[in-house]
């Protein structure tokens, strides 16, 4: 797994639309259901994976723009270092080059689960399709709609379980919290 970054989140609720009874909230890698906390891309600050390296930079968009971060939820990522391709194959793939990445590793951090992401433009994160496309009615996930091992991930990706959702390639991202 790779360091990709940090993103502070509004986390949902479960929806009404998405029918499993284990979720609670929605802690998904996409903005789809908990969005990120502005419409960060402009302000090109990210790195190359399209996350923040460190929380200051984030704090420093939302200083500069009046936006209040107290109610949201900071999340730090790492992705699995393939991703699952077109034709159903895992093929590496690496940070955008045009973008510095120098992601600083919190010193404290919890593991919540793992996210199965789009990445179709690979560029920033897409769809989660257990959120998304409703999944975790078919697929068992935690009450944070992620899967609870990497092995499961994996092995539902290349079982094909995705088939039918956002087209991918796909990427397994691990949510951590940062304490």
């Amino acid at each position: 797994m790779i360091p990709v970054g940090y993103m502070y989140k509004v986390v949902s609720g479960k929806p009404d639309w998405l029918k499993a009874d284990q979720i609670e909230d929605i802690y998904s890698v996409s903005s789809c259901v908990s969005e990120d906390f502005c419409d960060w891309v402009n302000y090109w600050k990210h790195n190359g994976y399209w996350f923040f390296d460190s929380p200051l930079l984030i704090h420093e968009i939302a200083n500069e723009n009046s936006i209040d971060l107290d109610n949201l939820t900071l999340f730090y990522y790492e992705m699995y270092e393939k991703q699952w391709d077109y034709d159903d194959n895992w093929i590496d793939f690496s940070s955008e080059e045009y973008f510095s990445t120098n992601v600083v590793v919190p010193a404290s951090k919890v593991s919540l689960g793992f996210d199965i992401v789009t990445y179709t433009n690979n560029t920033s994160a897409e769809c989660s399709p257990l959120s998304c496309n409703h999944m975790a009615e078919e697929i068992e996930t935690n009450e944070h709609c992620l899967l609870e091992t990497f092995k499961s991930a994996v092995d539902l990706i290349e079982q094909q379980k995705f088939s039918q959702c956002e087209p991918g390639p796909y990427r397994i991202v691990e949510v951590f919290r940062c304490e």
